[in-house]
């Protein structure tokens, strides 16, 4: 589902639901419906991952780890980030960078709408192993992809020939408004170069469909939606 531009997952399985990433606080309602909608109850939530722990992946986290009970999963390289996920490091200076990007604005004036202020960070999180898989429903494999935050992981559903890319590839970049499979600008990304590195493992993974964490979803496979990245470069 998406808000303000902002997306998390609902993951279905036979054994439950896993969510991925939690958007932006407001975007808790959604799921909420989205589960109505499904014939699921909020008690079939068994874990919430986290690619990263920026503040528009973080959003209703610390809500459904409390009212739901469930374990918020993340790498470890980023679980001191997740209890204070305005606190980041980046390449460029965020506040600055959208004044040279107009296009922006727009968007992330409906973050801010949607709760990108009032974010509460999580602590007590689980963490993920890169390379082994999730006891979670679903069975993702999360593969470590640093650059856009230290602790980044992409989570490789490869039974559904499918991967959500978190900010490790995105198909809308809120700091510059730009559409199509690229990385994150240096506005919100630490080390772009490394990022661009980390692209490779995207590609290994074959997947069919990836689902980002800002655009709409690709189907046109992971090689392409690296290729086309690449071209967009660091920026």
């Amino acid at each position: 589902m998406s808000q303000a531009n902002v997306n998390c997952y609902v993951v279905e399985a036979e054994d439950g639901i896993t969510l991925i990433d939690a958007g932006l606080p407001r975007m808790w309602h959604e799921v909420m419906e989205v589960l109505k909608t499904r014939q699921r109850m909020p008690y079939e939530v068994k874990a919430l991952v986290l690619t990263h722990g920026h503040f528009d992946h973080l959003g209703f986290a610390l809500r459904a780890q409390q009212s739901l009970g469930i374990p918020v999963i993340i790498h470890h390289e980023d679980a001191e980030l997740a209890t204070r996920p305005y606190r980041y490091v980046t390449e460029r200076n965020r506040l600055l960078y959208p004044l040279g990007h107009p296009q922006s604005l727009p968007l992330l004036g409906r973050m801010v709408g949607s709760g990108a202020l009032t974010v509460k960070g999580v602590h007590g999180v689980q963490l993920m192993t890169a390379g082994s898989v999730l006891e979670v429903p679903g069975f993702p494999v999360p593969v470590h992809t640093p650059g856009h935050t230290d602790g980044h992981c992409i989570l490789h559903f490869p039974d559904r020939r499918a991967v959500f890319t978190g900010d490790a590839l995105v198909t809308l970049d809120p700091y510059t408004g730009q559409t199509g499979p690229q990385i994150v600008a240096g506005a919100a990304t630490k080390d772009t170069a490394q990022a661009i590195s980390s692209l490779d493992a995207i590609a290994l993974t074959e997947a069919d469909h990836l689902l980002p964490g800002h655009g709409a979803v690709w189907s046109d496979g992971a090689e392409a939606a690296v290729t086309a990245a690449r071209e967009v470069g660091r920026h």
